[in-house]
């Protein structure tokens, strides 16, 4: 499939998943992720896969990890509370370096909340979440071509990696439509090292977590994380706009990014040096990527839907540098002319400091 077509958020991270070889998920329904289940329900029978709607969030984290352990590429997909749900299963997949797709439709947050907009998963997936120490690739797509570019890449840093990747997307990318490509992709190599399938020809794989003696538990942990440094090395992403002589800076990433640089641009037109900086993978977070397009800056906004987690790696980030603000809303995607307004009083500000 190679033709533009109008497709809705969700069911675009179904087609491309699809596209990307996955042939089996597991999930249980929950708005406003569901139609990413339907779509699978319906087209993965067509190619040749299978679809288990699970009794629990809890059941469906299992399966994928068992299936990854199988050598199978595999998807789940959920809402907020659901994630929290798979927490344990998530710590389990990393610890047995499996590669697994989660992806978070994000929805308003503490408790059942509402199925708003929201951004306040960050800290669940970029900062822990499960037990233990491990760390989770987190991508943070802004439009539904990227929601479906971000799952096929998702699928290729897992496997490259061994390692579960998340997807951020929210109420509003899963429900809006927008006019996409779907790109056609290569069949998967049939050479899968850690899987359960059989010792013709080799030694057993083993997949567990279990590390009884403190040594062999402290060299697994060590060697994780010589990988995620690794990771850290190689895969950092971010996406900048008018940085180069900006006095004030907006970060911003996902849907909310999106709003910020229509601000951006309205600012601009009313003679204020602004800029924005997106982080695309917000785990590993493009740290020397904001060091650089702040370097003029006087004042950085981070703009979150969210009471501002993101803002805290801005701020490891900058350091002391240069002041750091929130700008924030709660189950609301603001409009432009918000994040303007914020714009021109942090600009007054900046300009009476001299």
């Amino acid at each position: 499939m190679s033709e533009q077509i109008l497709m809705k958020g969700n069911e675009a991270v179904a087609e491309a998943a699809i596209a990307a070889g996955c042939r089996y998920f597991f999930g249980y329904p929950i708005t406003p992720q569901s139609e990413i289940l339907e779509q699978l329900a319906r087209r993965l029978p067509e190619v040749g896969g299978a679809y288990v709607q699970a009794e629990s969030e809890v059941s469906a984290i299992n399966m994928v990890f068992g299936a990854a352990a199988a050598g199978a590429r595999v998807m789940t997909a959920s809402s907020s509370p659901g994630i929290s749900l798979m927490q344990e299963g998530i710590s389990y997949i990393a610890s047995a370096e499996l590669p697994a797709v989660i992806v978070n439709i994000m929805r308003g947050a503490p408790g059942l909340g509402g199925i708003h907009p929201s951004q306040a998963d960050y800290f669940q997936s970029v900062k822990g979440g499960g037990h233990g120490d491990y760390k989770l690739i987190v991508l943070a797509p802004s439009s539904v071509q990227e929601l479906i570019d971000h799952t096929i890449l998702a699928f290729e840093m897992a496997e490259a990696y061994r390692t579960p990747v998340v997807i951020f997307g929210d109420a509003m990318m899963g429900q809006m439509m927008e006019p996409v490509v779907i790109p056609d992709i290569e069949p998967l190599p049939p050479n899968r090292p850690w899987a359960t399938t059989g010792m013709e020809g080799r030694g057993p794989n083993i997949v567990h977590t279990l590390y009884l003696p403190a040594d062999k538990l402290e060299n697994h942990c060590n060697r994780l994380f010589a990988k995620y440094s690794e990771i850290e090395h190689n895969e950092k992403r971010s996406v900048g706009y008018l940085t180069e002589d900006a006095e004030i800076l907006v970060v911003a990433y996902g849907i909310m990014s999106r709003v910020a640089r229509a601000a951006v641009e309205m600012a601009r037109d009313d003679g204020i040096k602004v800029g924005m900086f997106r982080p695309v993978t917000l785990w590993p977070f493009p740290d020397n990527a904001l060091q650089a397009a702040a370097r003029n800056a006087r004042v950085v906004i981070a703009a979150e839907i969210s009471m501002g987690q993101m803002i805290e790696d801005v701020r490891l980030a900058l350091g002391n540098r240069v002041p750091v603000v929130l700008f924030n809303r709660i189950g609301l995607v603001p409009n432009p002319d918000e994040i303007y307004a914020a714009i021109k009083s942090k600009a007054r500000e900046v300009n009476a400091n001299g």
